[in-house]
């Protein structure tokens, strides 16, 4: 997905407010007649997060639907006008580099919340708790007794070949026994209201600085409505963040530990993440050149001299993390930092090695490792899988490309991915040829009509895709934001969500 930049007065960033369907609403008397939802049909076979299948608005919804529904079109765009100047105000744009146009966008923000009641969120927390700490123990077993491999719960050339798996981390475990300290677990809503996990993203997750910004700029256009409607606070993640990066430090470290966000820099897509959680954190950004190291110790260079470093909250993916142990030619990196990972001095959030457990191959047998290492049943259920590394799975792969979704399991952000029922012959045929020659790197899925949301759009408000990717928070404890990132489908019928193929998000209410 596309994440915001903060330009942080480092380049110039030229905006351009737009309110789509605009014109076409205000013409005539329109725009002082029609409300917000006056004209709203529900998807016909998708579930809707506000409307039921006869168009009521479900219970937990009743209240934003009724006071939302008071709005005439006209108030809803000087609304829609004010959170646009919100967000150029703060600086907040993202970046679709593969765009002509420019690759500096207005932050695309829907202003009709997503709403999740209390109850179902319960739910969905435990599952998100009982998977993160699955994943983490199979990131221990594998980089150490391999016992799940041993036992064949999961084929051994499927993780051993992974991308993801580092071998340089056998033998080693992260201070705390904690791999996955911050995890995006990316969740949609089947047609009958079922939540499933579509991925896990347990590397470098972006997206939660949207989360924070949405929730401010809608406490300022929207103030009386939370004031109405108890929503649970998502503020509290920086700090959160921080507690459990404190939890897991090594052995030696400061009081309080010295904590850094690891940037690859300005020019990188979620640099303004970056920024943004080092500020809420109160703890520096640095760059490779910051740091060094020396004694198997990182060391930040400071005006009044080295101070040692016990956590990095990296942002950069293992291959450009150290030029001694990685990719010898990365100029973002630290020498020596694996190095000094590996002797106990520093810990790296995320851990070296995580993309083993996120990769789309190994996904599947996530239900497993749960049964696996826990001995209880999945909360939360997987979307049905082919693995094209399976002979049965590649043939039925290839037979069926016009009625699946294939994607590269390497890829993110709406990259490497064929949507089989609006792809063409050629495109079929080209993917065909890319997974005969590497079956090793495609998975294939049904097609899941994904949940919908009611959405401004160029012909007013209509029901467009969405999909949740709540943050799971692990140290000692684990705490999971409430919530998360609503991303949304700006075209219509698209189920693509992501903002570098033309999404935009919303925010997220869990709600008594």
């Amino acid at each position: 997905m596309g994440i915001p930049n903060w330009t942080g007065g480092r380049k110039p960033v030229t905006t351009t407010l737009t309110t789509p369907g605009l014109s076409r609403s205000l013409n005539g008397s329109a725009a002082t007649i029609a409300k917000l939802f006056d004209n709203y049909t529900p998807h016909s076979t998708a579930w809707d997060e506000l409307f039921n299948r006869v168009g009521d608005p479900h219970d937990h919804c009743s209240t934003l639907v009724e006071r939302l529904g008071r709005l005439f079109l006209n108030e809803f765009h000087t609304k829609r006008t004010n959170a646009d100047l919100a967000f150029v105000n703060q600086g907040v744009t993202f970046s679709v580099y593969s765009d002509r146009r420019g690759t500096e966008k207005i932050f695309p923000f829907d202003l009709i919340p997503r709403m999740i009641p209390a109850k179902e969120w319960v739910e969905l927390e435990k599952g998100l708790v009982q998977r993160i700490k699955a994943l983490n123990m199979f990131l221990h077993d594998v980089y150490n007794e391999q016992r799940i491999l041993k036992e064949k719960v999961i084929p051994e050339d499927l993780v051993l070949g992974s991308k993801g798996f580092r071998p340089e981390m056998i033998g080693f475990t992260p201070p705390g026994g904690v791999y996955i300290h911050i995890c995006g677990t990316d969740l949609i809503r089947d047609a009958d209201g079922q939540f499933l996990v579509l991925e896990d993203n347990g590397r470098t997750p972006s997206g939660v600085s949207y989360v924070l910004e949405n929730r401010t700029v809608m406490k300022k256009v929207f103030p009386q409505l939370f004031a109405d409607i108890r929503v649970k606070r998502v503020e509290d993640y920086p700090q959160r963040l921080r507690e459990a990066l404190n939890s897991v430090v090594c052995e030696g470290a400061n009081t309080p530990p010295n904590v850094v966000v690891l940037s690859p820099g300005q020019y990188n897509s979620a640099y303004f993440e970056h920024s943004f959680l080092a500020r809420h954190m109160g703890v520096e950004m640095v760059f490779g050149p910051d740091l060094f190291v020396q004694d198997d110790t990182v060391y930040l260079k400071t005006t009044r001299g080295p101070q040692k470093v016990d956590v990095i909250y990296r942002r950069l993916d293992d291959d450009f993390l150290d030029p001694e142990a990685f990719r010898p030619d990365s100029l973002l990196g630290v020498p020596g930092l694996f190095r000094a990972y590996r002797a106990g001095n520093v810990t790296l959030a995320n851990a070296v090695g995580t993309g083993v457990a996120d990769d789309k191959a190994v996904y599947p047998y996530t239900e497993d490792m749960i049964r696996f290492y826990l001995s209880e049943e999945p909360i939360l259920k997987n979307v049905p899988t082919y693995i094209c590394a399976r002979p049965a799975d590649l043939k039925y792969t290839l037979d069926h490309l016009e009625e699946l979704v294939v994607k590269a399991v390497n890829e993110s952000g709406g990259y490497g991915m064929l949507m089989g029922p609006s792809s063409t012959a050629a495109q079929r045929a080209e993917f065909a040829a890319k997974i005969r020659e590497n079956p090793r790197n495609y998975i294939s899925q049904p097609v899941v009509t994904l949940s919908t949301c009611p959405t401004w759009t160029e012909e007013g408000t209509a029901p467009r895709h969405v999909d949740l990717r709540p943050y799971i928070i692990s140290g000692k404890t684990t705490w999971v934001l409430p919530g998360g990132l609503t991303r949304t489908a700006l075209t219509k019928g698209s189920l693509v969500v992501n903002s570098s193929q033309g999404g935009g998000s919303k925010d997220t209410w869990v709600v008594d």
